[in-house]
């Protein structure tokens, strides 16, 4: 409730309460309520806060706006989220969606109090009429009393209420009738605060409601201008849902010869001058919160939920009770706007302890967190009151028109229990810190994935294979014959294991004649683990756990998979590159002039034939010395690519293993992340801050070296 009131802080009744009446904003900015000289202040569709305007321009509102995030918030949660802790935002929208659908141009204003505060006697001041039973039993109110001005569709309010038909009464029009400026001395003799005798006519008033009860169906009607103590006059039409066995439909016109007029209310003929308009307002008569009855407070905490503005009555001995101010107004502190404290019995505090008592009272409301509407700010209204001189009534029944003129109260009560929802759901899905998986992460789970396939010892053993095959062709023709005993000796250079590589060459397999990788279990857990600790590093507990779930899963298959794929991006035998068969020729040329010398040398020996001797010794040193300088140089040439070999053989493992990684547990840790961030996006919508993404380390699946691994 976006103002502020003057609390009355003297134990006097106002000279001119009719001037009090006429002025409800008096002590508050002209802009809060009406503005001089201009009626009544346009008022504003039933929502929360300024409506906004669509790019089509349409209006925005919102609260709808807001529902409708916390709705889209509920289904992205469900599973994520325990039912327990999202059962009370359940029960928010659908109190929403009931209130919403009801009549958006009454006001539900529930009277709260403790026992003995006076809210049945405020509530029958307020009504002009004694509907509410008052006295010194405790407690007295037993069940909720309504009263709406007037009846129509009220009646779906007061149903969701749960308000029994005969505790329901109306008011028509806009008149009503005031507190009698004598009222203190008629009160008087009542002895009590808001006894029975606070206003006029009552024990006549009593059997006119006895009668008139009478005159609903099933009874008889009589005629108007009877005598009330002998006939109860034809009642005026109920709306649906009102009235019954004490149901009492009360018009506001006072014809001459009416009930009311002859019970001496004498609405006809001050009621222009003393009345507010009070069209749209239910109010409602709550049981007492501190009673000792059972069912009593479940039917006040019940009600809190369900009506739009609560007037909380104190009583000078009860207003800085803990269970009031533990269980009601703390909790309830994000309600200031919709919150009106009335300290009732101000005429039983001497001198000026009503301005002390009014002081503490703030204190207390101020150490609650409820912000109290003073010089022009928002906040809960403080008001001082006596039911029973009158005093302050009409300040209260100015305030209760403007809220009901405004018809926002609705709107705004609503908007405060999103809020509070917001405040209560802050920490299942706001973390700490920036949320998501970094760049060095991925890498991280790629390098131990790779580790774990053993794309390393894959790498070095493809380039030592790579060379060994150089120098198999590209050597002399006897080394390559030794080669190839040394070679059948120790078994063949495929089946060797890498001492480097984690990886079993030998799989579960290999006493059936297979063989291939396995990745190491152990370091594939490590792997899922570290990234699930990564990823879930800053993000709320239910979030947190659902990303660590999505990378568990993902981890029960992974090992076999990188089983599958590294075997898949084992490295095939080296192609043959032209250059090797040019050195292999070479290697039989320098063999045969070698074989030739020596068969020069030996003939020249014997004297077979005539010859320079130096010729056949350079022949055989040739073909002698230029095979291993041959094969030598082939082995340095071939250093270059046969270590591009082994890289692009580890590149291949390496892509094998980031694709499993990717599939099973990067991508779906990135969709928990992304709908983490939906979530955040939808939870700032429904508290009201900017609806911009939150602030996120980078969560995308891609990886580096994405390179197919077929």
């Amino acid at each position: 409730m976006r103002h502020t009131a003057t609390s009355t802080t003297s134990t006097t009744p106002p000279a001119d309460p009719s001037a009090a009446a006429r002025q409800p904003g008096r002590g508050r900015p002209a802009t809060a309520f009406t503005q001089p000289g201009h009626g009544p202040a346009p008022v504003p569709a039933p929502g929360a806060g300024q409506p906004g305007t669509a790019p089509g321009g349409a209006a925005v509102d919102p609260l709808s706006a807001r529902v409708d995030a916390l709705g889209e918030l509920l289904g992205l949660s469900r599973t994520r989220i325990s039912p327990d802790a999202l059962a009370e935002t359940s029960e928010l929208l659908e109190r929403i969606s009931e209130r919403r659908r009801l009549s958006l141009d009454h006001t539900v204003v529930a009277l709260a109090g403790a026992t003995g505060s006076g809210k049945s006697a405020l509530f029958n001041a307020l009504a002009g009429l004694p509907l509410s039973e008052t006295g010194m039993r405790r407690p007295t109110t037993a069940r909720p009393i309504a009263c709406a001005w007037p009846p129509e569709r009220a009646a779906g309010l007061l149903d969701r209420l749960g308000i029994a038909p005969q505790d329901r009464y109306t008011r028509r029009h806009a008149r009503m009738i005031p507190a009698p400026a004598g009222g203190a001395e008629r009160g008087a003799s009542g002895g009590a605060s808001g006894g029975p005798d606070a206003l006029p006519g009552i024990e006549d008033l009593h059997d006119a409601v006895h009668d008139l009860g009478a005159g609903l169906p099933g009874g008889t009607a009589h005629p108007a201008g009877a005598d009330p103590r002998d006939a109860a006059p034809a009642p005026g039409p109920v709306a649906d849902g009102f009235g019954g066995a004490a149901g009492i439909p009360v018009g506001d016109d006072c014809p001459a010869g009416s009930r009311l007029d002859d019970l001496g209310g004498g609405c006809s003929e001050r009621a222009a001058a003393d009345t507010v308009s009070l069209d749209g307002l239910v109010l409602i008569d709550l049981p007492d919160h501190d009673s000792a009855a059972p069912g009593h407070r479940a039917q006040v905490d019940r009600l809190l939920q369900l009506v739009d503005v609560v007037v909380w009555v104190l009583d000078p001995e009860k207003y800085a009770d803990a269970a009031l101010h533990e269980r009601y107004l703390r909790p309830l502190s994000g309600h200031a706007d919709v919150t009106v404290l009335v300290l009732n019995q101000v005429d039983r505090l001497p001198g000026d302890s009503a301005d002390l008592v009014l002081d503490d009272l703030r204190r207390l409301l101020d150490e609650d967190g409820l912000a109290v509407g003073e010089h022009g700010d928002a906040g809960a209204v403080v008001l001082a009151a006596s039911a029973l001189t009158g005093h302050g009534v009409p300040d209260l029944r100015g305030v209760l028109g403007q809220i009901v003129a405004e018809r926002t109260a609705s709107g705004r009560r609503l908007a405060a229990d999103v809020d509070r929802t917001a405040r209560r759901l802050h920490p299942l899905y706001v973390g700490e810190g920036g949320a998501g998986l970094t760049d060095p992460a991925r890498e991280e789970f790629v390098d131990r994935l790779a580790d774990a396939v053993g794309a390393a010892g894959a790498g070095q053993s493809a380039e030592r294979e790579w060379a060994a095959a150089a120098r198999a062709a590209c050597g002399t023709p006897w080394g390559r014959l030794r080669g190839e005993r040394t070679a059948a000796g120790a078994g063949s250079l495929e089946a060797r294991e890498t001492p480097t590589s984690p990886v079993r060459r030998n799989g579960p397999g290999a006493g059936a004649g297979t063989t291939g990788p396995v990745a190491s279990r152990p370091l594939v857990g490590e792997a899922v683990r570290g990234l699930a600790a990564d990823a879930a590093r800053g993000l709320p507990a239910p979030w947190g756990q659902a990303v660590r779930e999505a990378a568990r899963r993902g981890g029960e298959g992974l090992p076999a998979a990188l089983d599958s794929a590294a075997k898949r991006a084992e490295p095939r035998s080296p192609e043959r590159p032209g250059w090797w068969s040019a050195a292999h020729v070479v290697q039989w040329l320098l063999m045969a002039l070698a074989v030739a010398g020596a068969v020069c040398l030996s003939a020249l020996a014997f004297g077979s034939i005539e010859l320079s001797w130096w010729v056949p010794v350079v022949m055989a040193a040739s073909g002698g010395l230029g095979g291993p300088a041959v094969s030598a140089g082939c082995r340095v040439a071939a250093r270059g690519p046969a270590r591009r070999y082994g890289q692009a053989a580890e590149r291949r493992m390496r892509d094998a293993a980031a694709d499993c990684g990717r599939a099973r547990v990067l991508e779906p840790v990135a969709a928990e992340l992304m709908r983490y961030r939906e979530v955040r996006e939808q939870f700032a919508v429904v508290a009201g801050t900017s609806p911009r993404a939150p602030h996120a380390r980078d969560s995308h699946p891609s990886v580096s070296h994405s390179h197919s691994s077929e």
